[in-house]
C-alpha cells in the first residue's frame, strides 16, 4: 500500500478519489458503502443511501429483471457487466454502465461491489458522431440509451425515453412486423438490413429507416443498437408525389383559365388573348383568386364587360 504524508492511504480515500460510482451491498441488496462519485451520479448522499435497499434507491421496475439476472450470475461466481436503466433520487432515469462482482467467503456471496458510470457518456463517442438518431434496446424492446439526435430528428425527449418501450413510438400497423424483425435480430448477432417504419415524430406519423445491430453479447453495450433516420426512399417518393400534385393543380388551373378565356371571348366577340386582362383585372379589383373568377365565368355565375 502506498504512503502519503507519512501515513498509509486508506481504502476510503481511494474510493473517494475514484471518478466512478462504487457501491457495496450485502447479499440482500442493502447498501453498506456509497462513495462520493455515487452521490454525484445518483443524487443520494451516503447517509441517505446506507442501510437502504439498492433496488429501492436506483433500480426502476423496467430493470428489475436485469437486476435478478445480475444476482443469479454472482451466485454462480461470475461477475456481470453491461448497461441498463437506473433511477436518480429526483426520479429521472439514465442508462448506466455497471460492473458488479461478488465478495465471497467459503464459496458463499457475502456482498456485492458495483462500479457504475453514465452509459450515455461512455457511448457518446460511438453513437453521437453520426447524424442518425441512435437507440439501444433490450431484447424486450425497452430503451436503455437514446442519443441527443432523437430530439433533433424526431422531437423525442432523450431522458424520458430511457426505461420506456419503443413500441408506442411505432405506428400500430408496423408493430407486428417490427416485433418479428426484433425477434430475428436478437437470435442473430451482427448487423441486419434496414427497414422502413412509421414513427411518431413531431406529433405526426413519419417514415423512418431503422437499421438494427445485435450487440447483446457485447459486454459494453448488451443491447440492440437501432440507428434511425428519415427514410430516403420514402422522402423521395413523397417529394415526387407532392411535385405531381403541384403539377396537376397547375394544369387544372391553367385549363380553367383557358376555358374562361374562351367563354369571355365568345360573349364579347374579342380575341381570347384579350380576355385574360379582363379576367385578371376583375379578380384583383374584387379581391378574388383568378381561378375562382374563371370558375364563376364557366359556371355562368359571372359575366364580364369590356
Amino acid at each position: 500500500m502506498g504512503q502519503g504524508g507519512g501515513r498509509m492511504i486508506t481504502g476510503d480515500e481511494q474510493l473517494a478519489a475514484l471518478g466512478q460510482a462504487v457501491i457495496t451491498t450485502d447479499p440482500l441488496g442493502v447498501v453498506v458503502a456509497w462513495n462520493p462519485a455515487a452521490e454525484q451520479l445518483y443524487g443520494w448522499t451516503a447517509e441517505e443511501a446506507i442501510g437502504k435497499n439498492i433496488a429501492e434507491l436506483c433500480v426502476p421496475d423496467v430493470a428489475q429483471e436485469t437486476a435478478a439476472d445480475i444476482m443469479a450470475a454472482l451466485r454462480d461466481g461470475t461477475s456481470w457487466s453491461g448497461g441498463f436503466p437506473v433511477r436518480r433520487k429526483d426520479g429521472s432515469m439514465f442508462p448506466a454502465l455497471v460492473t458488479d462482482a461478488g465478495i465471497y467467503r467459503d464459496g458463499e456471496v457475502v456482498g456485492v461491489v458495483g462500479v457504475s458510470t453514465n452509459l450515455g457518456t461512455a457511448l457518446r463517442p460511438l453513437l453521437e458522431r453520426s447524424t442518425d438518431a441512435a437507440l439501444v434496446l433490450r431484447s424486450d424492446a425497452v430503451i436503455t440509451y437514446a442519443s441527443p439526435a432523437v430530439g433533433q430528428l424526431f422531437g423525442w425527449d432523450q431522458d424520458t425515453l430511457v426505461g420506456s418501450s419503443v413500441v408506442p413510438l411505432l405506428h400500430a400497423e408496423d408493430r407486428p412486423a417490427l416485433a418479428r424483425l426484433l425477434g430475428n435480430v436478437v437470435t442473430h448477432p451482427g448487423a441486419h438490413p434496414a427497414v422502413d417504419v412509421r414513427v411518431m415524430a413531431f406529433d405526426d406519423w413519419r417514415w423512418a429507416e431503422a437499421a438494427l445491430t445485435n450487440l447483446l453479447d457485447d459486454p459494453f453495450v448488451r443491447g440492440v443498437v437501432c440507428n434511425l433516420r428519415a427514410s430516403p426512399a420514402r422522402a423521395a417518393q413523397e417529394q415526387a408525389e407532392t411535385r405531381a400534385e403541384q403539377l396537376e393543380t397547375a394544369l387544372r388551373s391553367r385549363l380553367a383559365i383557358e376555358q374562361a378565356k374562351g367563354y369571355v371571348a365568345a360573349q364579347l366577340g374579342i380575341d381570347p388573348e384579350a380576355s385574360y386582362p379582363l379576367l385578371r383585372g376583375y379578380a384583383r379589383s374584387h379581391h378574388l383568386a383568378l381561378r375562382e373568377v374563371c370558375r364563376r365565368v364557366v359556371a355562368g355565375e359571372l359575366t364580364l364587360d369590356q
